[in-house]
């Protein structure tokens, strides 16, 4: 058993406690917080604490959490397509819906049990995200690289630190964009309202990412996105505070929107130097099959 402590903010009073601790982690179900509270394992600046008290803001909370189980990683085959494979890294084309890595609360089959039964090797790290060198959204499809060796692990890892890696995105949009071209420079991080969600804040970390107009229908907009940064989420929240939400996003899209595939967000191109070579490498991918119906009905009805 361990102890976490977290502070509440300003922006939480008046709300119950269970729920305000719930937008705070991930980890922290309604759930798991109720069995927390009915142990008498939640204490509110020293005091044992109810689920249904409202937040003052500014009070220090602890959370007794039981130690979790390790979670056996076991090979599942799903088939993946490999893009590009040698012996030193992996370029898979990820499918809507399935998750990167398991997590402490996802153990559901994810992109690493398929890779740990396709691929001959990993670069071993930790053990719940063999050779992944960085992510995308359970929802959003698209190209990915994984290292098999500790070494190209390393010097893929530097590279996205470092900008290196080119990432372009093809997302559709609700909204017509006037101009062709953006640039959006703003900071992104936890929303203070709903911290299981991120958002423009004042105080976030720097995040850039520029967009070009592919094609423009009565409703919606076609766009090309580039990530100058790295941040969760970031192309679905920029593009929200910019008021052209993605299409389909069932975290910051429209209200009304088809939630159906989740968002309609694709890595289609993916660049970076061969950690081993040197060569300057650059692979695409083409849009799921669900994507790309989306846009032939657009086009064909005109886009009402």
């Amino acid at each position: 058993m361990k102890k976490t402590l977290v502070e509440l903010l300003p922006e939480q009073r008046g709300q119950r406690l269970d729920k305000a601790l719930s937008d705070i982690s991930q980890d922290w179900s309604r759930t798991y917080l109720k069995q927390r509270f009915d142990a008498g394992e939640v204490w509110v600046d020293g005091i044992i604490a109810k689920a249904s008290q409202t937040v003052k803001g500014g009070e220090r909370v602890e959370v007794l959490c039981p130690d979790t189980e390790p979670i056996a990683v076991e090979p599942v085959h799903l088939d993946l397509d490999f893009v590009y494979e040698d012996e030193t890294l992996i370029v898979v084309n990820k499918p809507s819906g399935l998750t990167v890595h398991p997590s402490a609360t996802q153990k559901d089959v994810t992109l690493v049990h398929g890779l740990l039964a396709q691929a001959d090797q990993l670069a071993e790290d930790e053990a719940l995200r063999p050779g992944i060198v960085h992510r995308i959204d359970k929802e959003t499809s698209g190209l990915l690289v994984v290292a098999k060796t500790t070494k190209a692990l390393r010097h893929l890892q530097q590279s996205l630190k470092s900008h290196k890696m080119t990432r372009e995105y093809l997302a559709l949009v609700d909204g017509v964009i006037p101009h062709d071209k953006g640039r959006i420079d703003a900071p992104i991080g936890r929303d203070k309202k709903q911290r299981q969600n991120m958002a423009v804040v004042a105080d976030g970390r720097p995040s850039i990412t520029h967009f070009e107009v592919l094609e423009r229908f009565p409703a919606h907009t076609f766009v090309r996105c580039r990530l100058e940064s790295g941040r969760t989420h970031q192309i679905r929240v920029h593009m929200r505070y910019i008021g052209y939400p993605i299409y389909g996003d069932p975290k910051y899209g429209q209200r009304r929107t088809d939630i159906r595939h989740g968002q309609f967000l694709h890595a289609g191109t993916l660049g970076f130097e061969h950690p081993k070579t040197g060569e300057a490498l650059s692979f695409s991918a083409p849009l799921p099959d669900f994507f790309a119906a989306k846009l032939a009905e657009l086009r064909q009805t005109g886009g009402g």
